[in-house]
């Protein structure tokens, strides 16, 4: 009776001593946290990194990225397409122009004047359909110089950027070709085979 006595009373303080387990909380989804990276080091694509740059130069100076690409001759024989061609299409805008507003303005004052041409023209013996079909001609040619204008800066951007992407593009040593005779068997006819000479191409990558 004592021993049971005696271990009920141990019973009671073990359980007024004894706290139960403190309370966990877990801020947020505990299934959308990610393990933390084991490799801190990250992969830089050189190539893509040297591309935007050289677009963004030449978007901003037309030719400089291909010169920030390294100046070689064949990128300075580019960089002075672009500028020669540039330079052409400047000089043909200025004289359509000029043309246009010419056949123009002369259309203009034989509308107002009954068909007659300014004294000292150089266009009075050319009747009015004929000057509305150059003025139309001038006009479309200055329109498509426009386009070309454009057209040629979105390749020098391009260009300087596959440039730069193919500057970085490591096709590697062991890339080779190999040219071998071989025969090709064309057909069956009559139980004998035949052979047709050709070559054998093959890549090793």
């Amino acid at each position: 009776m004592s021993k049971i006595l005696l271990l009920s009373v141990f019973l009671c303080c073990t359980a007024m001593v004894v706290r139960g387990q403190e309370d966990f909380t877990v801020k947020g989804d505990s299934l959308q946290r990610t393990p933390a990276r084991t490799d801190t080091a990250q992969y830089v694509n050189l190539g893509k990194v040297a591309a935007r740059k050289a677009a963004l130069r030449s978007a901003m100076i037309p030719g400089w990225g291909q010169i920030g690409n390294g100046l070689t001759v064949y990128r300075g024989i580019k960089v002075s397409a672009i500028y020669v061609g540039g330079t052409l299409l400047a000089m043909s805008y200025m004289q359509n122009n000029r043309n246009y507003k010419e056949f123009l303005s002369e259309i203009q004052y034989r509308e107002a004047n009954n068909g007659q041409s300014p004294r000292g023209s150089r266009f009075s013996e050319y009747p009015t359909s004929g000057l509305i079909t150059a003025k139309d001609v001038y006009r479309r040619n200055r329109e498509v110089v426009l386009f070309s204008f454009v057209a040629l800066y979105a390749v020098n951007i391009i260009e300087a950027y596959v440039d730069a992407r193919l500057k970085y593009f490591d096709v590697g040593d062991n890339m080779a070709i190999k040219i071998s005779p071989s025969m090709i068997n064309s057909n069956v006819r009559y139980g004998y085979n035949s052979f047709s000479p050709a070559l054998k191409i093959g890549f090793r990558l």
